[in-house]
C-alpha cells in the first residue's frame, strides 16, 4: 500500500496508516479515509504516556478533519482502548486527535485562528460544522491559550461598567492601565462583584497598586480603597465631560428652547443644537456647523457660560502638577458658582466631592481614552457574535482582544 502510506504520511495521522479512501458525491463531495494502526507501533497510554502492553478493546469513531481541496473530510479511526501496567485500562494517546473529541486538532486549531476574526456563524460555514461545535472549540482553546492571568507587576489599573446584556444588566472590565492589557472581567459593578479580582492580586499585589483610573463610581471607588492602601483614585475626562454635558449643556438647552418656545426661527436654532454643543470644538469640520454654533452661542449667554466652561473643565486634565490642577479647580468652581445657573450649579457641588480624582491626574496622567476605546471594541465583539449568552466565552473574548502592548 505504497499510496496509501504516502498519504498517512501528509495527513500527519501518527501511529496510523490508510486502510482506504472512497470519495462520495452527494449535495457536496466528502472523502472518507479509513485508518488502521500501524503494525509494530506500540499504543502509548493517555495516562501515564508509557508504551501499553495490549489492547482492551476498539470503538470505531468518525473524525472530521481538514478538508482535501473541494471536499469534506472525514477520518474513520478505529480508537483503542489500550491496558496499561500502570494505569489499567486507558484510552490510546494521539497526538493529532483529542480524547473525546470529534475533530482532529489541526482542525480546532484552525477554526480557533479563524474565530478570531470573524464570527462563528461564518467559521461553522466555512468547515461545515456545527455552531456549537465551533463555539466550543474556540472557547477551549481560549482557556488554554490564556491561562490564569499574570497579575506580577501590575501598578496601574483602569476599570469601567459595560453593559452585559439588555435589560440593565452590567460586567466590569479591569485592564492594566500600563499595558492595556484586560485583566479580569466580572458580572456586576458593586464592591462584591469586583473582590474576587483584589482577592486574585493577593495582599503584595494590591499594596503595588498605586494609581486605579475610573468613573465617579461610589461603589468601585470605596473597595480599592478598602483593598490597596497605596492607590490614588484617578477620575476619567471622558465620563466626567460626558456627564457635564448630560446634566447641564443638555439641561441649559433645553430651559433656553422652552423660553424661545414663541420665536420659531431661535426656538429652532436652539432645539436642534444638541450634538453641536457637545462636540469638541475640533471636529466641527463643515463651516456651516461653526456658523451654526457661532450664532447660538452670541445670542444665548447661558448657553455661552456652559460651553466655555465645558472647555475649561477639560483642562484641569491637563495640569503638569497636583497644585496647579487645584489652582485651575478653585477658578473653575467659582465660575460656576458666579454663573447662577442652576444646573451648572448643582454639578459643581456635586463634582467637588470627587476633586482630588481630578487632582491625582496630574501625577498619575493615565489615558482617557483608555477604557472608552476597549468599550468600543468590546461592543463590536459582542456585535459579531450576534450576542454572547455564555458569559465566561465572552470574557475570554475580551481577554484574548486585548493582551497588552507591553
Amino acid at each position: 500500500m505504497p499510496v496509501f502510506d504516502d498519504i498517512a504520511w501528509l495527513g500527519g495521522w501518527e501511529g496510523y496508516r490508510v486502510a482506504g479512501v472512497e470519495r462520495v458525491q452527494g449535495r457536496s463531495a466528502e472523502v472518507w479515509i479509513t485508518l488502521e494502526a500501524r503494525s509494530g507501533v506500540a499504543p502509548v497510554c493517555e495516562g501515564c504516556g508509557g508504551a501499553a502492553s495490549g489492547v482492551h478493546e476498539i470503538t470505531e469513531r468518525h473524525v472530521r478533519d481538514l478538508p482535501i481541496l473541494d471536499a469534506a473530510t472525514w477520518l474513520v479511526v478505529p480508537r483503542r482502548r489500550v491496558m496499561c501496567p500502570r494505569c489499567g485500562p486507558k484510552l490510546e494517546r494521539l497526538s493529532w486527535l483529542g480524547r473525546y473529541s470529534r475533530v482532529t486538532k489541526r482542525l480546532a486549531e484552525s477554526a480557533a485562528r479563524l474565530c478570531r476574526h470573524v464570527s462563528i456563524k461564518r467559521v461553522a460555514e466555512f468547515f461545515g460544522l456545527h455552531w456549537n461545535t465551533v463555539k466550543a472549540i474556540d472557547k477551549r482553546y481560549l482557556q488554554e491559550r490564556l491561562g490564569p492571568v499574570e497579575l506580577a507587576g501590575v501598578t496601574m489599573l483602569a476599570m469601567d461598567e459595560f453593559a452585559l446584556h439588555k435589560g440593565y444588566r452590567y460586567a466590569t472590565v479591569i485592564v492594566d492601565a500600563a499595558t492595556k492589557r484586560v485583566l479580569w472581567v466580572g458580572k456586576g459593578r458593586r464592591r462584591e462583584d469586583i473582590r474576587p479580582f483584589f482577592e486574585l492580586l493577593g495582599e503584595q499585589g494590591r499594596a503595588r497598586i498605586k494609581a486605579v483610573a475610573m468613573d465617579m463610581s461610589g461603589p468601585f471607588e470605596a473597595e480599592v480603597l478598602h483593598q490597596c492602601p497605596n492607590a490614588e483614585i484617578v477620575f476619567d475626562l471622558f465620563h466626567v465631560v460626558a456627564k457635564y454635558g448630560r446634566e447641564v449643556i443638555d439641561q441649559v438647552r433645553r430651559a433656553e428652547a422652552n423660553r424661545l418656545k414663541h420665536d420659531k426661527p431661535a426656538w429652532r436654532l436652539v432645539r436642534g443644537s444638541k450634538w453641536l454643543l457637545l462636540k469638541n470644538p475640533d471636529n466641527l469640520k463643515v463651516p456651516r456647523q461653526r456658523h451654526h454654533l457661532k450664532q447660538l452661542l452670541a445670542a444665548n449667554k447661558d448657553l455661552m457660560c456652559v460651553y466655555v466652561l465645558k472647555d475649561d473643565l477639560k483642562q484641569l486634565w491637563h495640569q503638569s502638577h497636583p497644585l496647579r490642577a487645584q489652582t485651575a479647580w478653585r477658578d473653575w468652581f467659582r465660575r460656576a458658582m458666579q454663573s447662577g445657573i442652576k444646573p451648572l450649579i448643582a454639578f459643581a457641588k456635586r463634582l467637588k466631592r470627587y476633586r482630588h480624582g481630578i487632582f491625582a491626574h496630574a501625577k498619575w496622567p493615565l489615558h482617557t481614552s483608555l477604557i472608552e476605546g476597549i468599550n468600543n471594541k468590546i461592543k463590536v465583539i459582542k456585535r459579531v457574535a450576534y450576542g454572547f449568552r455564555d458569559d465566561e466565552y465572552f470574557f475570554l473574548k475580551i481577554r484574548d482582544a486585548f493582551p497588552g502592548n507591553a
